[in-house]
């Protein structure tokens, strides 16, 4: 692992994917889950998790990039724009910084719709393991 090194991972989240969400974190907010409730808020229709979304970054970490083995230590987020259920997504990780005295990286955090909006950015700190 080397600053600068990315991974990417795209997906759009189905209605099941919100509801399976809502019922396993308990955030049964009406904002993902009751369309006429919805359409009388700001964004005009339903939206996925914002921390749904942004599991696509944890996906990445533990798979991809550091991958298997690595620790997360912490991570920030801001939520920029919200993504519409069936709407594509794509989250990105790059390596930002690596500590030379310890195997700690740190990574930036984006997920973004398809037209370029950016929806999530953050930063992430990972221990990886020394063979990453």
């Amino acid at each position: 692992m080397k600053k600068g090194d990315r991974a990417l991972l795209t997906k759009a989240f189905s209605e099941q994917d919100v509801r399976l969400f809502a019922e396993l974190s308990g955030d049964d907010n009406p904002v993902h889950l009751d369309k006429d409730y919805a359409q009388n808020t700001q964004f005009g229709q339903r939206i996925v998790h914002g921390m749904l979304v942004s599991s696509l970054i944890t996906g990445l970490i533990g798979g991809k990039l550091p991958g298997h083995g690595c620790i997360y230590l912490g991570q920030t987020l801001s939520f920029k724009a919200p993504v519409y259920i069936d709407e594509e997504v794509q989250a990105s990780v790059e390596v930002i910084h690596i500590r030379e005295d310890k195997p700690i990286a740190t990574l930036k955090t984006l997920c973004h719709k398809a037209d370029g909006t950016v929806a999530i950015e953050g930063e992430a700190v990972v221990k990886f393991t020394q063979a990453q």
